[in-house]
């Protein structure tokens, strides 16, 4: 018996009766989870991939826990077969998995390396085997070093360079892959990259995180209309945020102030852009003190406001924001002087997060409300709790089960009140290299032994196979 073999589902999806009252999700509610190319795949050095910033940053002492790195990850570089087959056990309808930019074009230049691109047609074809279907993003932060060395993201052409690394992706996959996501989350690759540094590339400026942040805006325009002209006008076109939902400790003029400056910087710095073609004004008058915005060129805002079909969120927690003074070296930009934060009450995860759903709805109800025509996606949602096998091997997670049943009961109460939300994507599948914690943090309902690779599903995967599998939430 393999480690897959032990590691499928007791119980097929829906397999138990259902009692009492079900919270339904509409017809066609896509059910998904999600994993990030650096995090999961392993072979660092295989197939012609050069490292990336974060091969880089993690091999610089002192930047992660315990100094681990992403070269081995899970090894779903060669289990990728045996992974897709967990998630076909599971019953999702959707895989959003994400391309290495230097599996695929090592240098950040040139043609590709078709044995990088190999290995996503190969996945891609075993997801639509299964009956998954496939959503691509393009980018989950590993540039490529050689770009980096070149200036990374605060230089505009690494946005051109993403555009021609977007066409090679599109020429390879489009023809299968209808879903495409431009961007993860580029506040943290820019403001935790270039900004406070606790990513890679491990950079301290103000200056560097804001030019940055415009210019991942443009290489999501720019790579957006690459997307547009290389793929069959059926595809669907995305960009995921991590949109703060931000809270005032009290209702002082001063603690309101500080939630305004902290949206400038965290989430109106991409919406407006994206959605308005413009930048935020009071962000500009609030960051005079490090730059004037000249990097900002004339048609650039046209391009970064380029037509998007859907647009993904990915949420954890909320944040509670009083006028202060913030750590330093700080991610906020032009707010270090005026804004603190302050823990939330209630449960912790083991990322010492908050557990508050509340803040999903929020953030649901605000996307409805600002931009009405515009499809979402929870990209990205779930929790790290300190799971551990026990001497029968099972993985028992209650805490992680409450957190995931919470959160949905919090997207369902969205759609109950006409939030135009798709699709759910659990993060994650696998436990996996978690970024500048290393392999301290399971966010995974597949527990991975990275001694031995072996999986183990988790009582959070047996759930959320039944709730797929009944298409809602079980409610006595």
């Amino acid at each position: 018996m393999t480690a897959v073999d032990e590691a499928r589902p007791a119980t097929a999806p829906g397999a138990r009766p259902e009692t009492g009252t079900v919270l339904r999700f509409p017809t066609g509610f896509r059910w998904g989870t999600a994993t990030a190319a650096y995090q999961i795949e392993g072979g660092a050095a295989e197939d012609g991939r050069t490292p990336s910033i974060w091969d880089t940053f993690s091999r610089t002492p002192g930047k992660v826990r315990n100094g681990d790195t992403g070269d081995i990850a899970a090894d779903h570089l060669h289990r990728m077969p045996d992974d897709v087959r967990l998630m076909k056990d599971l019953g999702v309808t959707d895989y959003r998995f994400s391309v290495s930019w230097p599996r695929v074009q090592p240098t950040g230049r040139g043609p590709a390396v078709e044995r990088g691109l190999d290995f996503y047609r190969r996945l891609v074809d075993e997801l639509l085997g299964a009956g998954i279907r496939p959503v691509a993003t393009l980018y989950h932060w590993d540039l490529p070093q050689e770009l980096e060395d070149a200036g990374g993201w605060p230089e505009r052409d690494t946005a051109h360079r993403f555009a021609e690394y977007a066409g090679l992706v599109a020429g390879a996959l489009g023809d299968r892959v209808s879903t495409w996501t431009t961007l993860n989350e580029p506040w943290c690759a820019a403001f935790l990259g270039y900004g406070n540094g606790v990513h890679a590339p491990g950079r301290t400026s103000d200056l560097a995180a804001l030019r940055a942040a415009h210019h991942l805006n443009l290489a999501h325009g720019a790579g957006a209309r690459v997307l547009r002209d290389r793929l069959p006008d059926t595809a669907e076109i995305s960009l995921t945020l991590n949109l703060h939902a931000l809270r005032p400790l009290s209702d002082t003029e001063a603690d309101r102030d500080a939630v305004r400056r902290i949206d400038a910087v965290a989430n109106r710095i991409f919406l407006d852009p994206v959605f308005h073609g413009r930048l935020p004004e009071d962000l500009v008058a609030d960051t005079t003190a490090v730059t004037d915005w000249s990097f900002v060129k004339d048609g650039d805002l046209e391009v970064t406001s380029t037509p998007i079909d859907s647009l993904g969120i990915n949420y954890y927690s909320p944040s509670v924001v009083s006028s202060g003074t913030s750590e330093s070296p700080s991610p906020w930009a032009g707010a270090e002087q005026h804004v603190a934060f302050t823990p939330a009450a209630g449960p912790r995860t083991a990322m010492d997060w908050p557990v508050d759903a509340d803040g999903l709805y929020e953030l649901l109800t605000r996307l409805r409300d600002e931009f009405p025509s515009v499809p979402v996606l929870v990209t990205e949602n779930g929790a790290a709790y300190d799971d551990y096998a026990d001497p029968e091997g099972e993985v028992h997670d209650p805490e992680r089960v409450a957190y995931l049943d919470g959160h949905l009961e919090a997207v369902h109460r969205a759609i109950e009140d006409g939030v135009d939300v798709r699709g759910y994507f659990l993060w994650s599948l696998l436990d996996n290299f978690e970024w500048a914690y290393g392999y301290s943090k399971r966010f995974g309902i597949v527990h991975v032994d990275f001694a031995s690779q072996r999986r183990t599903v988790k009582d959070s995967a047996r759930w959320y196979a039944e709730v797929i599998g009944r298409g809602g939430l079980e409610r006595a």
